[in-house]
């Protein structure tokens, strides 16, 4: 007679296997919160969050369409019909509207839902990009943006280190307000990891018109011209074993079920305005590459 030592693991609260019907595609939108920008309310209206998310959600289901995110903060949360696993390579795509001397990155953060609600109200952990760590990178940035007073008005804003400054309306963009009508009060703040500003006026000093250079970052970055982690048909392309906690060390996820977006810079480039992130599809690219 043999004896064997049995060990048996707690079930993973909130992990949903992929099937055959699984879409590759996000499914829900939990959170749609732009910060202030030239295209929010451009072309659309939203008087509460459910209805910004509905929003976001049709748009994200349109192949030609995109969602701008304003200025730096500015979020998009969304969520799958399964978990996705991690593998040995790239499990998410995320596709922006990006061209070389035109990027405008976007951190990436992704969420397991461990407690098994299908919310996304755990830990979010941040995909470390190439310019994690680096001079000019700061974690914990965080910008208050106020509501302007009169229509037409430019948006305030003051951030947690001091600085301050205004999204300031341009000539192509006229809606009545760059600030999120679904947002109730009179200012809001977003937190999040700040990139450097590295875009520069190609025609400064040559007395032609402003034309300017927004230069793309390694990877690890939505809406960023990558060489290096980028797939012609579906974007920018990212590792669960990038995420990182608050403290930079491995977060060893196995699996997440939510993504969120943020625009990472907090800049204005003259006549084309601030720069802002933009999200036309999120996807698991395990399950793109199969098609």
């Amino acid at each position: 007679r043999r004896q064997f030592a049995i060990t048996v693991h707690p079930p993973k609260a909130g992990y949903r296997p992929a099937t055959s019907s699984s879409r590759a595609a996000c499914n829900a939108v939990y959170a749609f919160l732009p910060a202030p920008g030239q295209f929010v309310q451009s072309g659309y209206s939203a008087a509460t969050m459910e209805e910004a998310c509905a929003h976001a959600r049709k748009t994200l289901e349109n192949p030609e369409a995109g969602l701008s995110l304003g200025a730096f903060g500015g979020t998009l949360v969304v969520g799958f019909d399964h978990s996705i696993d991690r593998t040995e390579g790239y499990e998410l795509a995320i596709q922006g509207n990006p061209f070389e001397g035109s990027s405008e990155p976007g951190i990436v953060w992704v969420m397991q839902d461990k407690n098994g609600n299908g919310l996304p109200d755990d830990t979010w952990y941040e995909i470390k990009g190439s310019e994690y760590g680096k001079n000019g990178t700061w974690q914990d940035y965080a910008v208050t943006y106020y509501r302007p007073e009169d229509d037409g008005a430019a948006v305030r804003w003051e951030d947690n280190r001091g600085q301050s400054g205004t999204i300031d309306r341009v000539k192509y963009h006229l809606q009545p307000s760059y600030y999120p009508a679904w947002v109730d009060a009179a200012s809001y703040t977003l937190r999040g990891t700040l990139l450097p500003d590295r875009a520069y006026d190609q025609s400064e000093g040559t007395g032609e018109e402003e034309y300017w250079v927004l230069p793309d970052f390694g990877w690890g970055y939505a809406d960023n011209w990558s060489a290096e982690a980028m797939d012609p048909d579906h974007g920018n392309l990212f590792r669960i074993a990038d995420a990182v906690d608050d403290a930079g060390n491995p977060a060893d996820l196995e699996y997440i079920d939510f993504v969120k977006v943020q625009t990472a810079q907090m800049a204005v480039h003259g006549r084309i305005g601030e720069a802002s992130t933009e999200v036309f599809a999120i996807g698991d690219y395990t399950l793109l590459r199969r098609k």
